[in-house]
């Protein structure tokens, strides 16, 4: 059967795509009962190819044939029956179309070039082929490639590997490239693929990371529709974005507008949700929050009520802390371990000692007795405020009420008896360790070390550095460079380089300040030889030597007598600019 076709004006788009290229002097049309046409063009060079898209509409007597790309259509009258061999017909229907395309093709040949050298050869493999390249570029971490592969995909309605798609998502996500992941991810649905709970999220964060905040929320809504539910973490990352764009109260009616659309109800999100308001709005507005929550299908737990405590503790906000407890009672729950210990915390470091008094004894009459981080709470608190006696008693205390203290427990003590010059007790509690079953660690060791170093007392440090190493506990950098500062202060500079010496064997980093005691301590007692020698040592290690080492060394050879030769040290460190010229 032939056609004649007849140029129209555009007329609305219908959703089917076809395409033409450049192959011979006339336009061929192939028409099937599928209403499927195809066309092969050919008044272009040999090597230029245009892709066009075609919608083909229905009409009483024939169809109409449109190019979206050239804005231009045909009808095809199907009244106008002729032998369907014949080339007059198919001369007569080019023509037109030819003359109108002489009339657009200087301002469109530019674009359409720029679209299939985009395309390049892919345009012409098969699905399978094209596929294969696309896992080969996600192997080799070709990102941009493989998503404009995708795009020639797609335009050729060819089905992507879901996998590939995933991969090229996530690691578009991870380049900040959120809108190429976007699209990405969307002709993967598009496709029939159901991407993973893990990507939606990646995706998601990504968008509320640019502030994309109206983006992230329409592709939750739309999460469900491609068979990917959103889980906890997508809530939280919408609603923490929210708030972080001040729009708290907008975070609440969008939680209420999940919950009435089936979303569970999950504890951390809403506990997120109010903490998140108390902030903003205090606890007053936020417990009526809660009670709006509540009616929703949001049963407030103690996990929510502990991290409110927590919200307002934390900004000293006493009186809300009390509104909170009082309605976390009203509700006929009771206040745990997690919640005696954040009030704890707080108080003692805020030096509210009648208060941590009044809490210690409700927490004594209660099922939630003190704890160890209980006590350790208090015994830092105390130590830190210089209450050392009343941190004692408290360690006697929970001894005697079958409380062990652990490690953290006498680190604390430990450098509260330093802070007092107190090494001596110091050293005695630590002896007494092994026999309580509680094993000193590397920090408790420094602790006491510097403690005996500021005291002046090397003989014990040392001898304590050897305990150290007799347990089987390395010393690290802070050994090290406790131990050479007591050194150099006491002028026994040659333990001091003995000491530097075994910190560059055990591979330990010397910082510049510790090269710095050591020469100043040589140039002080006028031992410019080892200084240098030191010096060496130092640029060997590739430490950069400051302006206080070469106004040492140029101090201590002016000391040995040697006055010129410092000058001329200090002249050439100010021509090569190390120091300042005076």
């Amino acid at each position: 059967m032939g056609y004649t076709i007849f140029l129209q004006q555009p007329t609305s788009n219908a959703h089917c795509l076809h395409g033409f290229h450049s192959c011979s002097d006339h336009l061929y049309l192939n028409y099937s009962s599928s209403c499927h046409l195809s066309f092969r063009l050919s008044s272009f060079p040999s090597k230029s190819c245009l892709r066009c898209d075609y919608v083909i509409g229905f009409q009483k007597n024939g169809f109409l044939l449109q190019c979206r790309q050239q804005h231009t259509s045909a009808y095809i009258d199907t009244d106008d029956v002729a032998n369907e061999n014949d080339c007059n017909l198919e001369r007569a229907a080019i023509r037109p179309y030819q003359k109108l395309k002489e009339t657009q093709i200087d301002s469109q040949r530019h674009s359409n070039s720029s679209l299939l050298c985009m395309d390049g050869p892919f345009v012409k493999n098969n699905e399978e082929s094209n596929n294969k390249i696309l896992c080969n570029f996600c192997k080799n971490g070709k990102l941009i490639e493989a998503s404009n592969l995708l795009d020639v995909m797609a335009r050729s309605s060819q089905i992507p590997d879901f996998s590939s798609c995933i991969s090229i998502t996530r690691g578009l996500i991870k380049i900040d490239q959120i809108e190429k992941a976007s699209k990405v991810l969307w002709i993967m649905v598009m496709s029939g693929g159901v991407p993973d709970i893990i990507t939606y999220n990646m995706l998601i964060g990504g968008l509320c990371k640019k502030g994309q905040l109206k983006s992230a929320i329409e592709l939750l809504d739309n999460m469900g529709l491609s068979g990917c539910p959103p889980d906890m973490i997508t809530y939280n990352t919408i609603i923490r974005c929210m708030s972080d764009h001040r729009q708290i109260d907008h975070a609440v009616e969008f939680w209420k507008d999940q919950l009435r659309n089936g979303c569970p109800p999950y504890v951390i999100t809403y506990t997120m949700l109010i903490e998140l308001f108390c902030k903003n709005h205090g606890a007053t507005r936020a417990m009526e929050v809660l009670d709006d929550l509540v009616i929703e299908g949001c049963y407030p737990d103690i996990v929510t009520y502990n991290s409110l405590i927590n919200t307002t503790c934390k900004l000293r906000n006493y009186k809300d802390a009390a509104l909170v407890i009082s309605d976390l009672l009203s509700r006929g729950l009771e206040p745990d371990a997690i919640t005696y210990n954040t009030l704890l915390f707080y108080l003692c470091g805020s030096g509210n000692w009648v208060e941590v008094d009044e809490i210690l004894s409700i927490m004594n009459r209660t099922s939630y007795p003190p704890t160890i981080i209980s006590y350790n709470i208090l015994i830092k608190s105390l130590c830190k405020y210089g209450h050392l006696d009343q941190a004692v008693d408290f360690l006697d205390q929970m001894i005697s009420l079958g409380c062990s203290p652990d490690i953290v427990t006498y680190n604390t003590l430990f450098g509260a008896l330093c802070r007092e010059g107190m090494t001596d007790e110091a050293l005695d509690i630590l002896h007494a360790l092994v026999d309580i079953g509680c094993s000193p660690v590397l920090i408790t060791y420094n602790i006491i070390t510097h403690g005996l170093v500021k005291k002046g007392d090397m003989e014990k440090a040392k001898g304590l550095f050897g305990e150290m190493i007799g347990c089987g506990i390395g010393p690290d950098e802070i050994t090290y460079s406790t131990l050479i500062t007591g050194f150099c202060r006491k002028d026994r500079v040659e333990e001091a380089i003995e000491m530097l010496r075994e910190m560059g064997r055990s591979s330990h980093k010397t910082r510049v300040g510790t090269y710095t005691i050591v020469i100043q301590a040589m140039c002080r007692t006028k031992k410019v030889d080892a200084a240098i020698e030191i010096l060496d040592m130092m640029i060997l290690s590739r430490c950069k030597p400051d302006k206080s080492i070469y106004t040492a060394l140029i101090r201590g050879v002016a000391a040995a007598g040697m006055i010129d030769e410092a000058a001329e040290i200090r002249k050439i460190l100010s021509k090569q600019k190390v120091l300042r010229e005076e």
